[in-house]
Order: C-alpha cells, then structure tokens, then sequence
C-alpha cells in the first residue's frame, strides 16, 4: 500500500466472538473502501478516537457477563497497511461506555457511561496508551420523557479549542454539563449546566471550526440547537434551535451524529426513523442555520456519519440495514450525493479516518 493512503474504522456493535472493529483503506479519487482487516474479541467497541499525531486508536469493550467492570482499549496503527496491534488496557469502574474521546493535546482520554451516568477521565502516557482511571464524575437527574429520561444518561463527551473546558450532554437531564479540566492534577471540576428545552434529550456536540459556535443534536425532540461559545468563561449561549426533520414528516424519528464541514460552512445531523441526514447552512458571523438538505442515508437507522479529513466525502454508517454508504459532498453547496458506492457490515457504529504517514 502506497504512504500518504486513508484509512476509514468502522466501530460496531458486536459479540466477542465476531469482528468489533474493521479496517477499511479509503481510495479519496475514487470514493471506494476496501477491506483490509477485522478485529475480534470485542464486546461492542461502538466508538472510537483517532490519534494521527501518535499513530493509536482507542476504542473499549463491555466487560463479560458477571464482570463488574470494561476497559479502555490502545491500538497501535500499522504505518504501511492501517492494521491495529493491541497496545494496552485500563480498567473502568463501569460496566459500559458510550462515547470516548481525546483532548486536543492528547494528555487525557475522556469517556462516558449512559447506563451508569458516568464521565471518565484517564490520563494518556508517554507512549501513547491510556493509563489507569484518574477521576470520575457522576451524574443525577431526570427529564420528562419517562422511558428515556428517568436518570441522567451522559451520551458523550468534548473539550473545547483551548482544553480548559469538559462538554458533556446529559440525554437523560436535559442539561449539557460544563466542567473544568485541571490537566496537572487531572481531575474533573463542576463549572456550569445548561439547561436544555425539556424533552430534547442532547446526545451529540460540536465546535465550529472558529471556536465561537457550537452545536448540540437533541436526539428526542429531532432538533439541532446552536450556541455562541465564550471560550474565556467557558459559557454556551443558545441562540437558535430548528428541526432536523422535513416540515410534512409526521413519523417517529430520533437524531444521532452532528459534524461540521472542514471549511466550518455546513452542518449535518442524520435522522434514525426518517433515515436520513439533514444539511445545513452556518451563518459565518452569527453561527445560526438554515435548511439546505434532507437526503436519504440509503439504509436504516444512521447512528454515527463522518466527513472525510478533506471534507469532499461523508460516509454514513447505517445500523440497523448493516451497510456504510459513500456521499459526495458537494463543496460549493454542502449538498449531498451517492456516489452509488456502499459496503455491508454487521452494525455499523462509528466512522473514523487516519492517514498513512
């Protein structure tokens, strides 16, 4: 395989027996994916982060059953193929997570639990691999939808630009919980909630490129809320919340993923019910949308999506129809359009990218 070469990681819901995390080369001219690997012996590894400065992937998997507890997984990254060798473990105190992430400087890996209600903070070690849990943050609360919302369900987890700020969503709170990151003692310190409209259940977040916006998926009331983000304060002011949805759709519907385009001109949010994903234009100097696209993800149930680092392909991944589908992006619009290119795989989670050096 030639350097310089993409490779795309498919997380997925999986028993230990079956493959959890497939290796797939990305050809950016084509618009192809092609296997190149699958890792088993994972129960449910559904999320993934990516270090292209350090060549690791992090992942987790579910304790058996009887355990009282998961791990927090490294993987090295082959530099000429894209293939994953295990580089280590740490011990979680909770049975399952959710959503893991790094920060920008890559000192701590972040997870969180939405059965337990739980953030993780772990520190990562001078190789690379994530060290054993340095602090835990639990969370107690409910909202009004009662089959969804009768205890806090933190569904991930984000630092801000500068690091000094922990974004988490509380699904089952209707609260996006604000914490302060103290990097040299590595702990988690309480610093501000934002309530949310009761019933919105916020799953996913993102920061606008410029670091002055951001935006959150309300995964049950199908909306996208935008917020202009004081990274000095470590404050988020909503300013607008408009539907994921087309104005005539009367089924059921929950959101999932929100990204930002590269060049921080769109936004896009995928619809678990109606199948789809939506697009959005940002208003450059109020971060505010406006509806540009609603197109069919071309399976059921899209968890998770991905623009590629370039920004010219989102590659969706629909559970519940077990295929991964290729959109062309269309850079002058953000319009979305197959590129009649897709792949089956069992249950699809997460989509993440990594260049070959």
């Amino acid at each position: 395989m030639e350097t310089g070469k993409m490779i795309a990681y498919f997380g997925s819901y999986a028993g230990k027996q079956a493959p959890g995390i497939h290796v797939y080369a990305w050809d950016e001219q084509e618009g192809t994916l092609s296997a190149v690997d699958a890792i088993p012996g994972l129960i449910n590894p559904t999320f993934m982060a990516v270090s292209q400065r350090q060549g690791l992937l992090y992942s987790y998997t579910q304790a058996d059953e009887g355990q009282d507890s998961g791990a927090v997984l490294t993987f090295r990254i082959d530099p000429a193929t894209g293939t994953l060798a295990p580089a280590g473990q740490a011990l979680s105190l909770d049975k399952s997570a959710t959503h893991i992430n790094l920060d920008h400087a890559e000192q701590f890996a972040l997870t969180v639990s939405y059965s337990e209600g739980t953030v993780n903070l772990f520190p990562v070690q001078g190789n690379g691999e994530v060290g054993q849990l340095a602090d835990k943050a639990r969370h107690e609360g409910s909202s009004v939808v009662a089959k969804r919302q009768d205890s806090a369900h933190p569904h991930s987890v984000y630092t801000d630009p500068s690091d000094r700020f922990v974004i988490v969503p509380d699904l089952g709170m209707d609260k996006i919980v604000v914490y302060r990151l103290d990097s040299e003692q590595g702990k988690l310190q309480p610093h501000d909630e934002v309530a949310m409209e009761p019933g919105s259940g916020p799953r996913h977040f993102a920061f606008h490129p410029n670091g002055r916006h951001a935006y959150v998926i309300n995964e049950l009331s199908s909306t996208v809320t935008a917020f202009v983000y004081d990274g000095d304060a470590g404050k988020l002011q909503p300013v607008q919340t408009i539907s994921t949805l087309p104005d005539d759709f009367a089924g059921e519907s929950i959101c999932a993923e929100v990204q930002i385009s590269p060049c921080g001109s769109y936004l896009y949010g995928s619809n678990r019910g109606h199948d789809s994903l939506a697009v959005f234009a940002v208003d450059p100097e109020s971060g505010v949308l406006s509806a540009v696209q609603t197109i069919s993800t071309g399976g059921a149930h899209p968890r998770h999506f991905s623009l590629t680092p370039s920004g010219g392909y989102l590659l969706a991944a629909n559970k519940d129809s077990d295929s991964v589908v290729v959109f062309k992006v269309d850079r002058d619009s953000g319009r979305l359009t197959p590129n009649g290119q897709s792949i089956s795989l069992p249950q699809p989670t997460c989509v993440r990218f990594y260049r070959l050096p």
